[in-house]
Order: structure tokens, then C-alpha cells, then sequence
């Protein structure tokens, strides 16, 4: 049974490994969870996921297998005999209990007792449902908090089904497009921390250490504050094909503006040509040499391309490729310009990264920055400023 299983959370992208099922397993053995699928979800993920960032797809793995199951009798009906499930039962009995259960009339009348009990309290549950959904009750009872975190209910129909299929660790998912905390988040990762400027943070080490060289005389010592001194250089493709992309791209730009200190900004259209600019209301007016953008910043600038990359391969290849404009030399010779003088450069794309392969334009693309192109998903903002930082 679990095997399948396993391979079901491979499809779904899981990074599980054998040990981890071999500890499930065991875990199973040990009847650390017996015919509850309430915690039989919640120790399968515990032991298959060791990262929060996995557990979107845990949940849509486990909905596809397990879906239609309320518990794990279901399974053991298929799996296992009626018969067999009687006389293991009946093994675990005094016999007192044997007794006891001849007197009802057998095993058989107590299991059809069960059955009846349990019919009677599921339609005397559907009629309540119903008849608060007529009073217009349900809109109350979350507001008055009857619900749980995460919106699973306090009452015990209420099933970690719900849990998975609401799916609510959906935001971890690292394959997902980004907010803007979450791109700063991911931005953190490119760091490079100096105290410069002004004294103004309290030192409090060699405040103690010269107070106690001073006889016990406070001597109060200031530093300067500890800043990210990184620069970063960010060049965003604007118009066409890119206005799909403009919230994400906005929360890019916010996000790397109130992370970086030493940040410069330019536009281009589709692909870096003789001259970008700084403000698109006056794009066609206010045009900076991209020559004076290279020798403006320094060797130790890191570039960040963010384009679909997305246009007719001719706009790379050829002179004249530009769609707006007559450019002299083609657009390879120009992003040839940027790798050869910056050693930390890299292009993010915000267009799906499996649909890359669709686009010879894309290709040729990643091909002309070494590589360096990377989803504008988490898991790619952090490869692409580990990159950055190395």
C-alpha cells in the first residue's frame, strides 16, 4: 500500500527518499497511528517532509491518493479479510469479554449495533447541518471562532481531508510566484555586511573592555553601524510581451530597493541595445548610452537582467533587430559586453521555466549569460543571489 503511496508523492515533485519511508513504516509497525487518517496524515507528512516548503505538495499528493476516504477503514476493508479482522479481534479479548459479547448475541449482533449507532448519528448530523444552513447559522459560528486554526473544525466529523485540501501551506511552496516579502526574504541571501560611515552604534565589548583598563571609570566606545554594502545593478525588460509580468516585477523592483543600499536601475525593451533609461514616460527623449552605464559601475557591481526573454531570435542575432529602433550592432554583442566585464551577472525570468524549452529566443538567451537564467520563483531568487554571493 505504501509503496504506491511513495510514488505518488514522487510524481508530485516530494523529495522523499527511501528512509524516509522506511520510517514511516516503522512507525506504522510500532502503531504509533492505527485506522485514523486524521493522524496518519499528520505523521506521514511529519516524516516524509523535512522542509515547510514541501508541504503544498505533500497535501495535493495526498488528496490524489487518498481521495474519497474519510478513514482508514476503507483501506483495511480492501486490503484485509472480514474474517481475519474477527479473529484477531477476538484474540485480544478476556474471556469475560467473550462472554459478555455471547450474551448480546455475538460478535455479529454487537458489529450491526455499531453500524446502526453510527447511521443514527450521521443523519442526526446531516438534519443539524441543514438545519442551521436554513437558519443562515454558518456565517455565525466562524465569526463567533467555532472554527479551528487553519480552518479545521473543533467537532470530530470534521477531517484532516479538509486540511490537505485546503492546502493551507500552499504560500511555502517554492515553486510559486513571489510576494514582496517573500522576495526580500529570498534577497537576504545576497549580503555582504561592513561598518562604514559615522560612529553611532553603541560598542558595548570594548566598552567593558575600556572601562575595566580605566580603572572602573565608564568609557563609553561607539562604532560605526553594520550595513549591507553590497551594489547591485538591475536592468528590467518593459513593455510587449512583459505586461503579463508587471505586478511581480513590481514587487521585484520595491523589494530590491528597500533591501539594497547601493542599487541602480535602468529599462530596456526586449533585449539590451546601445542605450536603456530610467524613466519610461520619457524613454524616447531621455536615453542613457549603455557605454556610460558600463563605465559608470564598477567591476564589483552585480548585474541582474529581469526579461522574458521572449522576441524573434533576429532581435538578438542580427543589426537592425530592435523592434523600436535602428540598433548598429546586434544585441549579442551588447550582453557579450556585460559578461566580459562583470563576473557576477544572472537573468531572471518570470515566465514558467518548463515553458523555456519552447523558445529559441530563451535559449539563446541563457546561452549568451553563461547559463545564469533562473525563475522568478523562491527556489530561483535564491539560487540566482547564491550565485550572486559566491
Amino acid at each position: 500500500m505504501l509503496i504506491n503511496f511513495f510514488l505518488t508523492m514522487k510524481k508530485y515533485k516530494v523529495p522523499v527518499t527511501i528512509r524516509e519511508l522506511l520510517d514511516l513504516l516503522e512507525a506504522m509497525r510500532q502503531r504509533v497511528v492505527y485506522a485514523d487518517i486524521d493522524d496518519f496524515y499528520l505523521l506521514s507528512r511529519t516524516c516524509l517532509c523535512k522542509d515547510e516548503k514541501h508541504y503544498d505538495k505533500f497535501d495535493r499528493a495526498f488528496s490524489a491518493y487518498f481521495k474519497g476516504l474519510e478513514d482508514l477503514h476503507g483501506m483495511l476493508q480492501a486490503l484485509i479479510p472480514d474474517e481475519w479482522l474477527r479473529r484477531e479481534f477476538e484474540k485480544a479479548l478476556t474471556p469475560e469479554e467473550l462472554e459478555q459479547i455471547k450474551s448480546l448475541g455475538g460478535l455479529e449482533k454487537l458489529i450491526e449495533a455499531f453500524r446502526e449507532a453510527k447511521e443514527e448519528e450521521e443523519k442526526r448530523a446531516q438534519e443539524e447541518a441543514a438545519r442551521k444552513a436554513k437558519e443562515g447559522r454558518e456565517g455565525d459560528e466562524e465569526r463567533d471562532g467555532k472554527k479551528g486554526p487553519g480552518g479545521r473544525g473543533k467537532g470530530k466529523k470534521k477531517k484532516a481531508r479538509k486540511v490537505w485540501d485546503e492546502r493551507q501551506y500552499k504560500n511555502l511552496d517554492d515553486s510559486v510566484e513571489l510576494g514582496t516579502r517573500n522576495i526580500k526574504m529570498a534577497l537576504r541571501r545576497l549580503r555582504k555586511f561592513a561598518r562604514t560611515g559615522r560612529e553611532e552604534e553603541l560598542d558595548m565589548d570594548n566598552t567593558i573592555r575600556s572601562t575595566a583598563h580605566n580603572g572602573g571609570m565608564l568609557d563609553i566606545k561607539f562604532r560605526p553601524e553594520r550595513k549591507n554594502t553590497v551594489k547591485v545593478l538591475t536592468l528590467f525588460d518593459i513593455g510587449g510581451s512583459m505586461d503579463a509580468h508587471v505586478k511581480v516585477c513590481e514587487e521585484l523592483f520595491s523589494a530590491t530597493k528597500t533591501e539594497f543600499k547601493h542599487l541602480a536601475s535602468y529599462y530596456f525593451h526586449n533585449f539590451i541595445y546601445e542605450s536603456v533609461w530610467k524613466d519610461n514616460r520619457r524613454r524616447m527623449n531621455e536615453r542613457i548610452p549603455t557605454l556610460e552605464v558600463l563605465r559608470t559601475y564598477a567591476q564589483d557591481f552585480k548585474i541582474v537582467f529581469v526579461g522574458d526573454a521572449t522576441m524573434a531570435p533576429y532581435e538578438i542575432t542580427h543589426a537592425g533587430g530592435s523592434v523600436e529602433h535602428w540598433n548598429e550592432e546586434p544585441g549579442t554583442h551588447w550582453i557579450s559586453r556585460f559578461t566580459d566585464l562583470y563576473d557576477k551577472l544572472i537573468w531572471i525570468n518570470p515566465t514558467p521555466q518548463e515553458t523555456w524549452e519552447y523558445s529559441s529566443s530563451v535559449g539563446m538567451t541563457r546561452e549568451l549569460v553563461n547559463g545564469r537564467m533562473y525563475p522568478l520563483t523562491i527556489r530561483g531568487l535564491e539560487e540566482g543571489m547564491n550565485h550572486l554571493s559566491k
